[in-house]
């Protein structure tokens, strides 16, 4: 009995501490989503796996989000397709919203890849609709920053603020687009070089070449502990 008793007291100890309770808030902080929409997501990327890239990112989307938006807002924004000359076409659909989880499956469902891929002015608008105070990013992009933009010297901006920007390369390899690493591909590692977001504003960096490693990192980056 004293045992128990001792055990449930270190117990209730852990789960009132300091630590935990920091990652609790922040695995409910306000989060925009930034999803690549470009034309190369209407490709597999990947000459053994059949499925382009934007068909396996929705269902893993349709999969992990109605896990997550319960408890956290989310807000979208997409980049690559549009009317506008090709490096201008970033939309924010909404900002943080509560139970956004059909809204984005039905945005990103009706989507037509195309266009090319401005992610750092996307990530850059992200930050904006957070209202540049406490948040995450979730930067979901199949290859490099196409526009002229510079992800790092972004990062190094936000890194001054209580922003988060995390990573997600989604099956960032295929022959068509092994330029040279100054360009934004690492070919020896297969990573965008926009993971300098994450490494330089205390995110995660998480490749992933399935769907399944979609919702892993989707989880990993978005979910409190507690979410499966």
């Amino acid at each position: 009995m004293k045992s128990a008793w001792c055990h449930a007291l270190g117990l209730l100890a852990v789960l009132s501490s300091p630590a935990l309770a920091q990652v609790q808030a922040g695995c409910t902080d306000d989060a925009m989503l930034v999803f690549d929409a470009s034309g190369s997501m209407a490709i597999s990327g990947d000459r053994t796996k059949p499925l382009p890239r934007i068909v396996e990112a929705r269902a893993a989307l349709r999969d992990i989000l109605p896990r997550i938006t319960p408890f956290r807002q989310m807000g979208l924004i997409i980049y690559g397709p549009g009317q506008r000359e090709k490096c201008k076409n970033i939309m924010l659909h909404f900002r943080p919203s509560p139970d956004a989880a059909p809204k984005i499956s039905s945005i990103v469902d009706d989507l037509a890849p195309e266009g090319s891929t401005p992610l750092t002015d996307a990530v850059r608008q992200a930050a904006s609709a957070l209202q540049n105070t406490r948040g995450d990013v979730v930067l979901v992009t199949d290859g490099h920053e196409t526009c002229g933009g510079s992800p790092c010297a972004l990062a190094a901006e936000l890194a001054h603020t209580d922003i988060t920007v995390h990573v997600i390369g989604f099956r960032v390899r295929d022959a068509a687009f092994e330029w040279q690493s100054e360009r934004g591909f690492d070919i020896r590692n297969h990573q965008t070089t926009a993971r300098c977001l994450a490494d330089k504003t205390g995110g995660d960096y998480v490749p992933a070449e399935t769907a399944d490693d979609l919702v892993e990192a989707l989880r990993q980056v978005l979910a409190c502990p507690s979410v499966g």
